[in-house]
């Protein structure tokens, strides 16, 4: 099965699993002792940074970041041809720049008051994109978040790539912990399941009600996204037209939009 097949079961399929890795505040089962943060002094594995430099490619094109340099998988990988099952780590969803990231990671880079001199907490960060956006921006403090291991070292390598001091990155689940009192929560292409979901909405509830935390959510317009109740307490930001390669790698997705999550006053508190 080639990598485009296996891009289509992470899309469909294997999201379910990663929801359930969040619910249950764990993470994938690898073969290298987990540590629950990195920080910039921390050293990366060497066989582990060889093995994503040998098999990620360095681009910037085909997407809405061009300023943005990061390790993907794209057709001329190796593991884009081959078997998904040989891939030595967890489902590799870091490596894929979701529609949702990259229109947050644009909006940032666009409007770079909505992050000068802010904190930031970048949720389920994956390739680190919309992290590196806000220190590009002027963000005072920023954090990564991330469940994979294999994403955290990931994002330190596309740092270097982008000649930035690497940002503190956690990656324990930090859903429906106690609330950080953070500026600014962004999060992207996150509500592809519905429990998942749930949980999302009420901790990021939770933050604004305590600390008035501003909430930019990214998402392409999935139907888990468009039906959840969270919707109707969004403002649309801004819609971006995806360039034709991101299209084709996300089955017919033309445009991704930025919300502004606005909890009425009448909601509930979790």
């Amino acid at each position: 099965m080639a990598f485009r097949g296996w891009k289509w079961l992470l899309l469909l399929g294997r999201q379910n699993s990663l929801a359930k890795v969040w619910r249950r505040r764990g993470g994938p089962s690898l073969r290298w002792k987990r540590c629950c943060h990195w920080s910039s002094g921390k050293s990366l594995d060497p066989e582990v940074r060889a093995f994503l430099e040998e098999n990620t490619e360095v681009t910037n094109s085909g997407h809405l970041t061009p300023e943005i340099r990061l390790r993907l998988l794209t057709p001329r990988c190796r593991f884009w041809r081959e078997k998904p099952d040989l891939w030595p780590y967890g489902d590799p969803f870091w490596a894929i720049y979701w529609p949702g990231g990259q229109a947050l990671s644009r909006y940032i880079l666009d409007n770079p008051r909505v992050v000068k001199g802010r904190s930031v907490l970048d949720l389920g960060s994956g390739c680190g994109a919309t992290a590196i956006a806000a220190v590009m921006s002027g963000a005072s403090q920023v954090l990564a978040n991330d469940i994979d291991p294999i994403a955290g070292m990931a994002m330190i390598l596309n740092c270097e790539l982008n000649h930035l001091n690497p940002f503190p990155i956690t990656i324990k689940n930090i859903i429906n912990s106690e609330a950080g009192n953070w500026d600014l929560i962004v999060l992207g292409d996150m509500f592809y399941d519905e429990q998942l979901a749930d949980g999302l909405h009420q901790w990021l509830q939770k933050c604004i009600r305590i600390h008035q935390t501003q909430v930019l959510i990214g998402d392409p317009g999935r139907h888990q996204f468009l039906s959840h109740s969270i919707h109707s307490q969004l403002h649309k930001v801004v819609e971006y037209s995806l360039p034709e390669y991101t299209r084709q790698e996300n089955y017919g997705l033309t445009s991704s939009i930025v919300w502004s999550y606005q909890p009425s006053n009448s909601l509930e508190d979790s």
